[in-house]
């Protein structure tokens, strides 16, 4: 089991307790709607009892009698029986499909927004392509309990009473032999509802697996092709595919079988039924008509008793998806504000990092009481190998998790004591990954600040020296980026992702390592437009190329979690046993064993 179903919180396991959610959380908003659609399945019921009801004055009065007129006039209510009859039927079904897609439209909506009310620490736990696999499958369950619960309830059960009445009406004694099929038909719904419990629950949580890993290959497909990972992913998936396709064979057995079951059982009824009237004609005489009427009740009845005994094996499909779904639900998020958290005012963006301690898993700390100051309006760089914890203070500067000790100030406000909200909104972050997201170049900028107009995203998109290669593109800014804008280079997504930052206009800039991944012609661009956005700004900046932080204004080293150096570039680069000295020299080595090299290159070439 993952480990983010171990974080789970226990739900109810009955069925009663489920339908119970369900129908609080649902049929209220919707009892205009659904008494209409109750009212077509009672029509329904209704004209299908007075059919099989109306065999009997057929047959003894139209053809027993020879009352052809009477029999016609029961040919044109019959008529207008099933016209009443298909009109009901349809307003049926349409109500109930509108509730379901409503159903499953609040649901996704509400998922989504309690997705995004968790931590960071469940996605983390969690595989994306499994999670969004897993809610596409799981919310129609509430739909299909809510539907199949109604519709058996005021249609089924309502028809099978009405047709029983008839067969009792019709004939007490032959509607005993008929009703002989009740206790084995229960016992074996009981009997395979056990058996689908667990094989369902199995069923739903392999085809995420399978929809995740499908997701996962398409989006790392360029991966996949340079590590030439097609035959191994296809080995893998194959086996997935195969596991799912087993697992559903086993629930079309086990589901199935009611079938056969309910087909003897009926079987069995009629011909007994049929055996009986046919020796009381033979030796009493009796009309027939009270027993094709109680016959053509039994048979109409097979429809209702069929669905119904499908209902407990089709509720418990339904039932495992619904669990699933309320176990995210009710997931707690982990992290919430404080009771008492107020906003968060920024007047000049001084950040204090004070003895802060962190661990990602119990007895596996990553910070050890690291103290330093970004002071407002300067630039602070944070260095050190991989590893030491530089993205962690960024991570922990935006509250994605909380401290295990120590505490960090802004403008002298613990950031534990004010709202996620307002500390993130007056933070602009650009990862050394740019994200992009469904939609146009527009969009992806306007997401830094949803309410700017045109004139300020096209003036961020200056500012990021973004302008002349959306010029480019066929529709300019309505131009659509493809999946994690796929149809643009790194520099181009990059700059993208610095005209949000500025658009976002926040007195706090956290650039990590916004130009480690780009050639040095987009590097020289997108460093030309972060001296723009950093300008009178707060900025801490990662970055493993030690050129890009030389300027800083403070330079913070990091090794294994703790605080060893700090100062400016002129002061660390003259301790002869520094760190940072030692990370300088390093580069510059490199960097001069490169420039020598092409040199001799070169004078090789002209000589």
């Amino acid at each position: 089991m993952s480990s983010e179903q171990n974080r789970i919180s226990p739900v109810p396991t009955e069925l009663s307790s489920v339908l119970r959610r369900v129908f609080s959380e649902n049929v209220r908003d919707f009892i205009p709607q659904y008494a209409v659609a109750i009212l077509c399945m009672l029509v329904i019921s209704a004209a299908t009892a007075y059919s099989a009801y109306l065999l009997k004055p057929i047959v003894d009065q139209g053809f027993f009698s020879a009352q052809w007129t009477t029999l016609y006039w029961y040919c044109a209510i019959i008529v207008v029986l099933y016209v009443v009859r298909g009109f009901a039927v349809y307003g049926q079904t349409v109500l109930l499909a509108q509730i379901g897609n409503d159903i499953v439209a609040r649901y996704q909506k509400r998922l989504f927004d309690h997705l995004m009310r968790l931590d960071i620490g469940f996605f983390t736990a969690s595989r994306s392509g499994q999670l969004s696999a897993r809610i596409a499958q799981n919310v129609t369950g509430i739909r299909d309990l809510l539907n199949m619960t109604i519709a058996a309830a005021a249609r089924d059960v309502v028809t099978l009473i009405g047709l029983v009445g008839v067969m009792v009406f019709m004939d007490p004694i032959l509607s005993l032999v008929a009703f002989f099929i009740g206790p084995p038909l229960i016992y074996a719904i009981n009997y395979l509802t056990r058996r689908l419990r667990s094989i369902t629950r199995e069923s739903v949580e392999i085809n995420s697996r399978l929809l995740g890993a499908m997701q996962e290959s398409v989006q790392g497909i360029a991966i996949v092709k340079a590590f030439t990972m097609e035959k191994a992913l296809a080995g893998k998936l194959a086996t997935l595919i195969e596991r799912a396709e087993n697992r559903s064979n086993k629930i079309a057995r086990v589901s199935e079988r009611l079938t056969p079951i309910t087909e003897i059982l009926v079987g069995i009824s009629v011909a007994a039924v049929l055996a009986y009237a046919g020796w009381r004609a033979e030796n009493q005489g009796v009309p027939p008509g009270s027993v094709i009427a109680f016959i053509g009740a039994m048979i109409f009845a097979y429809d209702p008793v069929r669905k119904l005994a499908r209902v407990p094996v089709n509720l418990e499909r339904a039932l495992v998806n619904a669990r699933m779904i309320y176990e995210i639900l009710d997931l707690e998020p982990q992290q919430t504000d404080a009771p008492d958290a107020k906003p968060l005012h920024v007047s000049a963006g001084n950040i204090r990092f004070e003895k802060v301690r962190f661990s990602y898993a119990e007895h596996m700390p990553v910070l050890h009481g690291v103290s330093f100051e970004a002071k407002a309006g300067e630039t602070t760089a944070i260095v050190g190998p991989s590893g030491a914890g530089k993205s962690t203070l960024f991570a922990l500067l935006q509250r994605f998790y909380d401290l295990d000790g120590g505490r960090i100030t802004i403008d002298g406000q613990d950031i534990a004591e004010v709202t996620k909200h307002s500390l993130r909104s007056k933070i602009a972050y650009v990862s050394q990954h740019p994200y992009l997201f469904e939609g146009t170049i527009r969009d992806n900028i306007r997401y830094g600040r949803p309410d700017a107009t045109d004139a300020e995203v096209e003036e961020a998109a200056r500012l990021a020296n973004a302008e002349e290669f959306i010029a480019q593109q066929p529709k300019r800014y309505e131009t659509l980026v493809g999946e994690n804008g796929v149809t643009l280079s790194g520099g181009q997504r990059q700059r993208l992702s610095i005209a949000r930052a500025i658009l976002r206009n926040a007195p706090i800039l956290l650039l990590d390592e916004a130009t480690s991944a780009l050639d040095n012609q987009s590097e020289a661009k997108v460093q030309e437009a972060l001296e723009r956005v950093m300008v009178k700004r707060t900025t801490l900046v990662i970055a493993h190329r030690l050129s890009t932080v030389v300027n800083a204004d403070r330079i913070v080293v990091l090794e294994e979690g703790r605080l060893i150096e700090e100062g400016t570039h002129r002061t660390l680069v003259r301790k002869p046993n520094g760190v940072y000295a030692r990370f300088y020299r390093m580069q510059t080595e490199k960097a001069e064993n490169l420039l020598a090299g092409a040199s001799a290159d070169a004078s090789s070439e002209h000589g």
